[in-house]
C-alpha cells in the first residue's frame, strides 16, 4: 500500500502538472524490451534484405587482403591505400546497416514516451550513491519483475535457439561442402532467418511489458488527495482568493453596465423585477442593443439612475422578461422583438413630443406582439 507518512494513499491520477514536472525531470514510460525487441527485429530484417549483399562484399574484401603479393607487402604506400580501400569498402557495405540499426535504437524509446530531452536527468544524484536505497532497489517489486522477464527471456530465447539448431543442423553441416562465397551467403541466410525467429520471441514478453510499464509509471505518479488540493492552491490560487477576484470583475462589471444607462433611450421594466436599458443609434446600428440589465437590485439601480437622467422607463413585463432571458449585454435584441420594441421606441418618441407640447398624448401600449418562443413567464 503506497501511503506517504501523513498516511494518505496514493489514490488519485497524477495531474497533468505532475506529468509534465515528471518528464521536466526526464522521468517517463519506458520499455527496455520494446526497445531490445524494435532493434532485433529491424536487424534481422537488414539481414534478411542486405545479408547476401554484405556477405558477398566481406568474402571479396577478405579474399582482396589474403592475396596480396610479396612486392606490396614491403611497400608501405601500398599498404596504406590498400588499408584506405579495405576500410572505404568496408564501410560501404555495412554503413547503410548501422544506420539503419542507430534509427531503430532511437526509434524504440520514442514509441512509447515520446522525444524528451531533459538536462535535470543528466544532473548528478547523490542519493544513488546510498546503499541502504540501492538494497531496497534490489528487492523492490520492480527488481522482481525485471528478474522474471530476464528468466522468461532466457528460457523462451534459449529454448527456440535450440529448436533452430535442430531444424538447421543439416544446413550448418553442409556448409564445410561448399565453396567460400556460396558458404558464406548460405551462412548469412540462415543467421538471418534464426535471428528473425529469435527476435519475434521477444514480441510477447514486449507485450506484457509495455503495460506493465505504463501502468507503473501511472501509479509511481499518483497522488494522495492533499497532494491534489495543495496543487491547486499553487497552480489556481487559494478558493477565498479566487471568490473574491471574481467579485471585484463581478462589481467592475456592474459599474461599467451602469455607466452606459444614461446613454439609454429607453429602460423597459417589468415593473419591480427586471429591467432592461436599449440604446439605438440608426446610422450606427441595425437594432437596439441591451446596454443595461438586472433583477430585483441590480433592477432597482437601473430605474434610479434612468430617473437621475432623464431616461424614459416603460413598464412592459411581457418584453421586459422576454429581452432579459433571450439577449445578453451589447448584443442586439432577437429579430422577433424587433416590432415590439419599435412600438416602444415610438411610444417614447411621441411621449417626448407630448412633453414638449408638440404633439397629442400618447395612448397606452396595450398588448405587444412577442413570439410565443421568446416568451417568458415571470
Amino acid at each position: 500500500m503506497a501511503e506517504q507518512e501523513t498516511g494518505q494513499e496514493k489514490t488519485e491520477e497524477p495531474t497533468a502538472k505532475r506529468l509534465r514536472d515528471a518528464r521536466e525531470k526526464g522521468d517517463i514510460a519506458r520499455s527496455k524490451e520494446l526497445n531490445t525487441t524494435v532493434l532485433l527485429l529491424v536487424a534481422a530484417a537488414c539481414f534478411l534484405t542486405l545479408g547476401s549483399h554484405v556477405g558477398t562484399g566481406l568474402a571479396a574484401l577478405m579474399e582482396f587482403n589474403f592475396t596480396l603479393s610479396r612486392q606490396d607487402i614491403f611497400d608501405p604506400q601500398k599498404m596504406f591505400m590498400h588499408l584506405g580501400h579495405s576500410v572505404g569498402e568496408m564501410g560501404w557495405r555495412l554503413g547503410f546497416l548501422f544506420l539503419l540499426l542507430v534509427i531503430a535504437a532511437l526509434a524504440g524509446p520514442i514509441a512509447l514516451g515520446g522525444w524528451n530531452f531533459s538536462a535535470k536527468a543528466m544532473a548528478p544524484k547523490f542519493s544513488r550513491l546510498n546503499p541502504l536505497e540501492g538494497i531496497k532497489r534490489m528487492f523492490s517489486l520492480k527488481a522482481l519483475v525485471e528478474l522474471f522477464k530476464g528468466l522468461a527471456k532466457f528460457l523462451v530465447v534459449g529454448a527456440l535457439s535450440v529448436v533452430v539448431l535442430v531444424m538447421q543442423e543439416k544446413a550448418l553441416l553442409g556448409l564445410a561442402n561448399q565453396d567460400v562465397i556460396t558458404a558464406m551467403r548460405h551462412g548469412v541466410e540462415i543467421l538471418a532467418w534464426a535471428f528473425l525467429l529469435m527476435a519475434s520471441t521477444m514480441i510477447l514478453i514486449t507485450a506484457v511489458d509495455v503495460p506493465y510499464q505504463l501502468y507503473d509509471y501511472q501509479k509511481k505518479l499518483r497522488m494522495t488527495l492533499q497532494e491534489v488540493k495543495d496543487e491547486m492552491k499553487n497552480t489556481e490560487g487559494k478558493p477565498e482568493v479566487k471568490g473574491r477576484i471574481r467579485q471585484l470583475q463581478h462589481e467592475i462589471a456592474q459599474r461599467r453596465m451602469m455607466s452606459e444607462v444614461p446613454q439609454a433611450d429607453v429602460v423597459i421594466t417589468n415593473p419591480e423585477h427586471y429591467a432592461v436599458a436599449l440604446r439605438y443609434r440608426d446610422q450606427e446600428q441595425s437594432a437596439p442593443v441591451v446596454v443595461a440589465k438586472g433583477v430585483d437590485q441590480v433592477a432597482l439601480k437601473i430605474r434610479e439612475i434612468a430617473a437621475e437622467h432623464d431616461v424614459p422607463v416603460v413598464t412592459a413585463p411581457p418584453l421586459a422578461r422576454a429581452i432579459y432571458f433571450n439577449a445578453e449585454l451589447e448584443q442586439e435584441i432577437p429579430e422577433g422583438l424587433y416590432v415590439a420594441v419599435a412600438q416602444i421606441l415610438a411610444y417614447v418618441y411621441q411621449l417626448r413630443e407630448y412633453q414638449r407640447r408638440r404633439g397629442p398624448k400618447p395612448g397606452d401600449l396595450g398588448d405587444l406582439p412577442i413570439p410565443d418562443d421568446l416568451r417568458r413567464d415571470d
